[in-house]
């Protein structure tokens, strides 16, 4: 097979004879390089071939094969020949099985369906009920939980037996984020049920957003509170073509990549510093954060909000 395409009904020659007539040169087609199938421009390559051309011009992708197809259907909804909602459903299902701890709105993000469509393909695919993950992987890079009212629950009991335990505790017994133990305490206090709200559409309780900390108004990391996965998020990112097709969204994926270490972590390397080289190591370390901050301001500047 010379392509895993997302095209159940595959090849369209019409849109080949199309691309076969265009002036110009083609776009690189992206092929997986462990397996060497076409992930993205199946049909350039045919049109190249109906031009009698030796030669195209390609890009190699280094992932598994999960995240070829990952990225075969993200590059063929941002261009190219549109994929029917039959092929969309159809990728949906098969990303619910090779990445079973996305949530349905990060599915629906890569596929172009809602994550209610998303969730109705989960719920008749045999992955739903074969390989059912503890927590989920959010749209923001987050992991939550997949039944995080059974979570509540748990907590509310843990917290009647021993009133005394913090929220970190609490937290760490049941597996939920210390903000979402004190939304628990805080609903039993109120004499309200622990659960709070209904299930959304990714599977799970939804939680309150994060209150911005004092020290950083956009990252919510502020006391008693937990910072997002920043792993999982360098990971959904290096799968969006855009960033990993350019040399500076490469640069910046590897920066971050290279940042995205628990606080535990980062502590462990400062103890690890002798004392003759703190002082240096401290002044370097200030002007890389300065970096990131006119890079995390500038972005924010230019932002689009919604209305």
């Amino acid at each position: 097979m010379i392509a895993d395409t997302p095209r159940t009904t595959g090849e369209n020659p019409e849109h080949i004879r199309m691309l076969a007539g265009a002036l110009g040169e083609f776009p690189p087609i992206v092929v997986h390089r462990q397996t060497m199938r076409v992930v993205d421009g199946l049909h350039r390559l045919r049109a190249a071939e109906l031009r009698k051309q030796e030669f195209i011009t390609a890009r190699m992708f280094e992932g598994d094969e999960a995240e070829a197809f990952v990225l075969a259907v993200q590059a063929n909804l941002a261009g190219g020949l549109p994929l029917s909602a039959a092929d969309r459903k159809a990728a949906t299902a098969r990303i619910i099985a090779s990445h079973p701890q996305w949530s349905d709105r990060l599915i629906a993000s890569v596929t172009g369906l809602s994550a209610k469509t998303v969730a109705e393909v989960r719920r008749k695919h045999p992955a739903a009920t074969t390989r059912r993950p503890d927590s989920r992987i959010g749209l923001d890079g987050r992991v939550r939980p997949a039944d995080a009212g059974e979570k509540r629950r748990l907590a509310s009991e843990l917290i009647l037996r021993n009133p005394e335990l913090s929220l970190r505790q609490i937290a760490k017994a049941v597996g939920i984020s210390p903000e979402t133990a004190r939304s628990v305490r805080s609903r039993l206090l109120c004499d309200e049920e622990p659960a709070g709200r209904e299930p959304d559409d990714a599977g799970w309780t939804a939680e309150p957003p994060p209150r911005p900390g004092p020290d950083d108004p956009h990252t919510g990391t502020g006391p008693g509170q937990e910072p997002p996965d920043r792993a999982a998020v360098v990971q959904r990112l290096r799968t969006d073509p855009s960033l990993r097709y350019s040399e500076s969204g490469r640069t910046l994926l590897r920066l971050m990549e290279a940042h995205a270490l628990s606080g535990e972590t980062w502590a462990t390397l400062a103890n690890c510093v002798p004392a003759h080289r703190r002082h240096t190591i401290a002044s370097a370390a200030m002007e890389y954060a300065r970096g990131w901050r006119a890079v995390a301001e500038q972005l924010a500047r230019n932002t689009p909000h919604s209305v």
